[in-house]
């Protein structure tokens, strides 16, 4: 441990020289016969001594010398040849004390008080063990009860005050190796009573309550010799500081808010500075500082004995009944403020209200309380009869700013507070001493809270009537960012979230752009960056640079990304990911208790919403959303959801689930897509959303498919594709509600499903099937009474009710369309069908009803829905409950061929022939309009494409192709030729606008005739492939216009 030079050096050979001229002046006598009445006469070379080393390093060694001095007067006398030896050996201060003549207390007490060294006095004295510490005291006390001047007075009631202020600094080592030297000299008995770890466990609490007693009594021993009124005052204000600090405050009181804080310290030094006889008049502003926060920051762990706390009470109302009314002359006297007054006023307000409190909550008997509210009277009088003296009084002019700065300067206590406030005044900013302040101390302002209060208060200034030179302003902006730039990112996240909410989407760029040099440069360099790299070793590097931007321009930046998200291809994850750092994005926007979305929800809207144009933008899009609402979680970055899938859902989707709404399509993808992603949340977030309503909504957009061609085109904004995926959300959605039914309370789940049931009766009875499982156990299935002239319908699960348009006959419709509802539905209504297969008259009216009810409904149908029925035609034929008889007019001879394996595919092709004709004729031919066409093209497409699938399989892998002489190829021409020919037919029949799927449908199949045949040389004479040339010919010269007809017959004469 350095503890500095304590050897022999010059500042020791100027001290040691002191004491020998005194010893000179002394003789005969010894230095340690010395009495109070000596020492003015000998004192003089010492004091001389101690100033002229102070003179060269003031508190060093002052403080080393003190402590040499005091270390010789402890040493034990006479010592032992044993103990010097440990002394030279172990002791520090033994070797540089050798040199000094023997000394008494009295030396030592004199020498304190002639350089007023009251502070270092009780460091020292704290610093010895317990035993030493009281013994110190108890001798100091008598040497200043013994011929007391006013000096000793003086020197008595600042080692008063600066015990009660007196804060133990356990990180000194010369107090360390002074206690340890201390422990040394006591005698081995008191060593054992007093272990040095009960002065270091607690050294506030311990030692200093029997010495505030003593010192009390010390008082009472001194006060016939107080007879200047500022003594008197000071001894006062001691006395009830004491008694407020050490007995009447809570144990744990409330830290002084920093405003009063600093106000206090304000005033103190005002009044040191007005009162030049002061000891801390001439100092330095910084010394001021440190001694006031002294003053003005009494604390304590301990209290007061019971018995000393009545006892001082006793005493002050003595002290203010003796000396109150002079005191109230001198303080109502014109002479000004000085320091004592002040205490003494300052001192008894404080005690004045303390006391009040204590008779409040304290339990005493009715004497101690008669005797305290006595006291406390008297108190109140003397406050009353000066307080508008002294409130009245200026204290010159407003030093505030200067303490605030000399404190943040020189880290004091409180310094990261004092902060705040340097940050918060506005009318300090821009002086040149703030500036220095904060340029000089720009390290204590990398908190968040900070940069935003200096953010604010530039803002203020920057807008207010002040003239502040642009060059200042620029100046204070550039260091404030750079200290922004310092946090971490949680705390840029802090000071991002506090500009949002105090300045909005705008940022600092509404009022500081003027400020910010080159700022749309930045922005574009940035950008550029953001699209070249996209690596994980980039991001941590980007997520700085965007977090700069997005504090000075928010919307900007954000709008920039979402727009960069969509249109450049694979950068949207990354830019997600940068986003996702910066969670204080997620504020509301809007005014009032109730905001009406999030920050980032209103820059897609405006930015990207109704602007995707490809089918890859869309699917960045989607992907750019699920990212924000799960963002992938970067090593080293703290990220988090920018977007609720609940909040997804009420601005991507809500508003857009009707028929004749542009972005339709796109919602119900964000539907799914949000469903989908979000599945594996523990909490229920749909239960934010209003889940019943949201299927009603569903429902509704599916109830607008029920008249879908009768609609204007610009009414049809979402294909009947896009009724599926309606459809799979509803499914879907039914699902995730009925798993959490838990989460509502019985009562609420029964009322809204009666709600929702009562909502579904103004819609189509199909889509109320839709939810025949999400009502099961608890609302029947409500169909068309024909239903149940077809079908065995327990009356349990279904029951009838009149529906326009479903009279007599219209069962087998209300039957088909069930069917279109699901696969497993499809099967039940199937299961449920009453049909007799051994009536043929039966079975004949039921296929002419089914081929009239497939024209009602397959214009309607989406591609799913069809393919229910298409699987339900087979599964009609494979029964023989469904017969298709098949013509002849495309056949030119009877083949004898074995036409079994293929008969279903010729009856479908057959089938679809005869809907289309239905279609095509004079009553229904104007049900559609041009795109209805299309939508059925493409649904027979569909279907077709299956049936020449199974036709490829039957012929090559079939049970008739086990062997060489049951080859089914001659069949699966002949089939191949008649759905050639049917598809023909159909495109003859329908509008030529919506041909194109069909005729590119029949160069397919002529392709696969061409391919089989030229497989299958053999099982075709010439004579018999020039006819179905010929006869292909004939059938393809029907078709127009001139290009399709000459590719088609282009491709026959190939074969």
């Amino acid at each position: 441990m350095d503890l500095g030079p304590l050897n022999i050096c010059e500042e020791m050979t100027i001290l040691h020289g002191g004491f020998l001229l005194a010893e000179q002046l002394f003789r005969p006598k010894v230095l340690a016969e010395l009495t109070k009445s000596d020492w003015d006469r000998v004192g003089q070379p010492i004091v001389e001594a101690l100033k002229e080393i102070s003179g060269s390093q003031p508190i060093a060694w002052k403080k080393k010398a003190l402590i040499i001095i005091w270390a010789k007067v402890l040493q034990p006398c006479p010592a032992t040849p044993s103990d010097l030896e440990t002394w030279w050996k172990e002791d520090v201060f033994f070797s540089v004390g050798n040199m000094l003549p023997t000394i008494n207390h009295t030396v030592l007490f004199e020498v304190f008080k002639s350089l007023e060294a009251s502070g270092l006095f009780i460091q020292l004295l704290m610093a010895l063990p317990t035993t030493i510490c009281r013994g110190e005291l108890e001798r100091f006390l008598e040497h200043m009860t013994a011929d007391t001047s006013s000096k000793d007075v003086a020197f008595f009631l600042d080692i008063w005050w600066e015990i009660m202020k007196h804060k133990g600094n356990q990180q000194d080592p010369l107090l360390s190796q002074f206690r340890t030297m201390a422990l040394r000299y006591l005698p081995s008995s008191d060593e054992f009573c007093h272990p040095p770890k009960r002065f270091k466990s607690d050294p506030d609490v311990y030692p200093t309550m029997p010495l505030l007693t003593m010192l009390l009594n010390g008082l009472k021993q001194i006060q016939s010799k107080i007879v200047c009124p500022g003594m008197k005052c000071y001894a006062l204000a001691n006395l009830a500081d004491m008694l407020t600090v050490f007995a009447l405050v809570e144990e744990d009181p409330q830290e002084l808010s920093v405003t009063l804080y600093l106000d206090k310290l304000a005033t103190v030094i005002s009044v040191w500075n007005s009162d030049t006889q002061n000891p801390y008049h001439q100092q330095e502003l910084t010394e001021k500082v440190k001694e006031a926060e002294r003053d003005v920051s009494l604390n304590s762990l301990a209290r007061l004995p019971t018995q000393t706390l009545f006892l001082g009470f006793e005493y002050m109302h003595l002290l203010l009944r003796e000396w109150g009314e002079e005191l109230q002359v001198m303080l109502n006297s014109s002479q000004g403020t000085n320091y004592d007054s002040y205490r003494l006023y300052d001192s008894l307000t404080s005690f004045s209200h303390n006391l009040k409190l204590y008779l409040e909550t304290t339990t005493l008997s009715k004497e101690e309380r008669q005797m305290v509210l006595e006291l406390a009277e008297h108190v109140k009088d003397f406050l009353r009869q000066t307080s508008k003296t002294l409130k009245s009084r200026s204290l010159g002019k407003d030093i505030t700013a200067s303490i605030a700065m000399a404190i943040i300067e020189q880290k004091m206590d409180r310094h990261m507070e004092m902060c705040y406030v340097f940050a918060s005044e506005k009318k300090w900013a821009f002086s040149d001493e703030w500036l220095t302040c904060l340029v000089n101390n720009r390290a204590l302002f990398r908190e968040p809270g900070l940069v935003l209060k200096l953010l604010e208060t530039v803002l203020d200034v920057s807008s207010s009537d002040r003239a502040v030179p642009e060059l200042q302003i620029k100046q204070v902006v550039d260091l404030i960012l750079e200290c922004y730039a310092d946090l971490s990112l949680p705390d840029k996240n802090k000071v991002l979230s506090g500009v949002l909410h105090s300045c909005g989407r705008k940022g600092l760029s509404e009022k500081l752009l003027a400020y910010l040099e080159g700022f749309q440069e930045d922005l574009n360099t940035t950008f550029n960056q953001l699209t070249q790299s996209t690596s994980d070793q980039g991001l941590a590097k980007a997520v700085a640079s965007v977090a700069r931007l997005v504090l000075l321009y928010p919307e900007l930046t954000v709008k920039k990304m979402c727009s960069m998200a969509i249109v450049n291809v694979g950068t949207h994850k990354f830019l997600a990911q940068i986003l996702s750092a910066f969670p204080a994005l997620r504020f509301m926007e809007g005014q009032g208790p109730d905001p009406t979305h999030t920050f980032v929800v209103s820059c897609l809207k405006e930015t990207v919403w109704g602007k995707i144009a490809t089918p890859k933008e869309e699917k960045q899009f989607l992907e750019f959303l699920s990212c924000l609402m799960k963002p992938v979680k970067p090593h080293g970055i703290p990220v988090a959801a920018l977007l609720e899938p609940d909040e997804v859902l009420k601005e991507f989707v809500l508003p857009f689930l009707t028929l004749d709404t542009q972005q339709v399509d796109l919602s119900l993808k964000i539907f799914i897509h949000t469903l989908e992603a979000n599945s594996c949340l523990e909490e229920y977030w749909l239960q934010t959303c209003s889940p019943f309503p949201l299927i009603f909504s569903l429902c509704q957009l599916l109830n607008c498919y029920s008249k879908y061609w009768q609609l204007p085109k610009d009414k049809r904004c979402l294909t009947l594709d896009g009724k599926d995926v309606a459809i799979h959300i509803l499914t879907v959605l039914c699902e995730i509600v009925s798993a959490n039914a838990e989460t509502f309370s019985p009562d609420t789940w029964a009322k809204s499903l009666s709600w929702l049931h009562r909502k579904l009766e103004q819609l189509d009875w199909t889509v109320h099937l839709r939810l025949k499982n999400f009502f099961e156990g608890h609302f029947k299935c409500e169909v068309p009474a024909t239903l149940f002239e077809i079908c065995k319908l327990s009356e349990s699960e279904w029951t009838s009710q009149a529906h326009p348009g479903y009279g007599p006959g219209t069962g087998l419709l209300a039957w088909m369309e069930c069917c279109c509802i699901s696969s497993s539905l499809c099967e039940q209504m199937l299961s449920l069908l009453v049909v007799d297969v051994g009536k043929p008259e039966e079975v004949r009216l039921f296929s002419k009803g089914f081929l009239v009810a497939l024209v009602q409904i397959m214009p309607w149908c989406s591609s799913q829905e069809w393919q229910y029925l298409h699987q339900l035609t087979k599964r009609l034929l494979e029964k023989q409950l469904l017969h298709v008889p098949y013509s002849l007019e495309y056949i030119q001879f009877v083949p004898l061929l074995n036409l079994k394996p293929f008969a279903q595919q010729l009856q479908l092709s057959v089938l679809f022939l005869r809907v289309f004709q239905f279609l095509c004729s004079q009553s229904c031919r104007n049900w559609l309009p041009l795109d209805g066409w299309s939508h059925v093209v493409k649904l027979l497409c569909s279907s077709l494409t299956n049936l020449l699938d199974s036709i490829r399989l039957i012929q090559s892998v079939g049970p008739w192709a086990q062997g060489q002489e049951q080859d089914l190829t001659q069949e699966a021409l002949f089939v191949y030729t008649q759905v050639f020919c049917h598809t023909l037919h159909v495109m003859a029949m329908i509008p030529q606008e919506v041909c194109e799927p069909l005729y590119v449908l029949a160069l397919e199949i002529l392709t696969c005739y061409e391919t089989l045949s030229k497989a299958n040389p053999s099982v075709s004479s010439l004579l018999q492939k020039v006819n179905e040339q010929r006869f292909l010919k004939s059938i393809a010269e029907n078709i127009s216009p001139e290009e399709r007809r000459h590719t088609l017959l282009q491709k026959i004469s190939n074969f």
